[in-house]
């Protein structure tokens, strides 16, 4: 449809490292980058970090007690929030002159899984420690998501944070997220009904 189309601008979200990601559970953002790449289209591509938003999803296992990823306690991990994506976006197309046949990898703050553990804690007043699950656990239920956390583990993401800030002033922090966002949607994974 793009194709047949006459766009102005096209602004495709992918994921951050997916060049370096092959073989990974976001290997198919890069195919669909390279497909993009070859209609010719005016585009841009933001590839953010890791949302924000994913600690307040289940699957984390805060509502039992604990933050638990594969991810090892001494890797810091780069972070955006769902909603800077959306301002991204929204820059993309208000200044196409300065986005247009860009790739532009953003992220809002990098903290290591037990700053993140210790700064849900303090927002929602419950003690959350980190819980580093093994790999090879992770690899039973999906290899390609270990593949993933092995990546992020030994590919350590080194997007220029004070870049993105100066490109988007309002960026948020991981704690600025919690206090405007996070902690609502955190506090609901311990509602009686979750």
């Amino acid at each position: 449809m793009a194709t047949k189309t006459k766009l102005d601008h096209f602004v495709y979200s992918s994921v951050s490292g997916a060049d370096r990601l092959i073989g990974g559970r976001n290997y198919s953002k890069w195919e669909i980058e390279e497909y993009i790449r070859s209609l010719d289209l005016p585009l841009t591509i933001l590839r953010p970090a890791w949302f924000m938003d994913n600690f307040s999803d289940p699957l984390f296992g805060l509502q039992t007690g604990k933050l638990s990823t594969a991810i090892k306690s001494n890797i810091k991990l780069q972070l955006i929030a769902v909603e800077d994506i959306g301002a991204f976006s929204a820059l993309a197309f208000e200044n196409p002159e300065r986005y247009l046949g860009k790739t532009i990898e953003i992220a809002g703050d990098s903290l290591t899984p037990v700053a993140i553990s210790n700064a849900i804690s303090r927002a929602i007043g419950v003690d959350i420690p980190y819980v580093e699950i093994p790999i090879d656990t992770i690899r039973q239920i999906s290899p390609s998501g270990a593949r993933t956390f092995e990546f992020i583990n030994n590919e350590e993401l080194k997007i220029d944070i004070a870049e993105v800030r100066r490109l988007h002033p309002g960026l948020l922090t991981f704690n600025e997220w919690i206090g405007k966002i996070g902690k609502v949607k955190m506090e609901l994974l311990f509602a009686p009904e979750h």
